[in-house]
């Protein structure tokens, strides 16, 4: 089993990265801390294979964690969680070490899709002995950085996507087709087949909420 701590100061965003950790065979959670100075004490006592990391926590930025990781020796890999996008910030992640980076807000299929082509790329250099050539590394590292995009059905596009589940991370209840049309600024029929879509790939679930009259109405909450 491959162990993860959990790096976010968020509450429900931490326990849904536990959540959505836990859903993918092969990985466990080692622990779940809300701050850059928990998450160095919890690896001086207990080492984990990999870090999800967010970048904005409340004591010192991510990156100085990966340094502060990496100048105690500490052996493990780290993906950054984060919502910075600002390309010097992406940079700086790659030369402090990080092996991933995934932009909140995301699906749990993009998750899932990040901590697998880890798990790939761990199977692949966790043997002994020396590579047979140039193929076998770059064979390896095309498992960690390969193509993370997921195929969208046609006709739905990623930002609009990623606008959805946003507006369903504000909300424990779930919301209705209707209001995530509202809040994305779509038609209902549109913002229906996202949703659809987001619990297809396990990312939503239905809620029938019953009213008096007529057939109820579906919730689409995270799950």
């Amino acid at each position: 089993m491959i162990s993860v701590l959990v790096v976010e100061d968020e509450e429900i965003t931490a326990e849904a990265n536990r959540v959505y950790v836990e859903r993918v065979p092969g990985f466990e959670v080692a622990g779940v801390v809300r701050s850059g100075g928990e998450a160095l004490r919890f690896l001086r006592r207990r080492p984990v294979d990999l870090i999800l990391l967010d970048l904005y926590l409340p004591d010192m930025h991510g990156l100085d964690v990966c340094r502060a990781v990496r100048g105690a020796g500490i052996l493990c890999d780290v993906i950054v969680i984060t919502s910075a996008r600002d390309l010097s910030v992406v940079r700086s992640a790659v030369s402090a070490g990080v092996a991933q980076y995934l932009l909140k807000p995301f699906t749990f299929a993009a998750l899932s899709e990040k901590l697998r082509q880890y798990a790939r790329f761990r199977s692949s250099v966790d043997v002994s002995g020396e590579a047979s050539g140039q193929g076998e590394v770059d064979d390896a590292l095309a498992a960690l950085r390969g193509p993370t995009r997921s195929h969208l059905p046609k006709g739905l596009t990623r930002p609009t996507l990623e606008a959805v589940v946003a507006e369903l991370r504000n909300t424990t209840d779930g919301l209705s087709a209707q209001a995530v049309a509202a809040s994305v600024g779509v038609s209902r029929v549109t913002a229906r087949r996202y949703l659809e879509h987001l619990t297809e790939t396990g990312v939503t679930r239905r809620l029938p909420q019953y009213g008096n009259l007529g057939r109820p109405e579906l919730l689409y909450q995270l799950i």
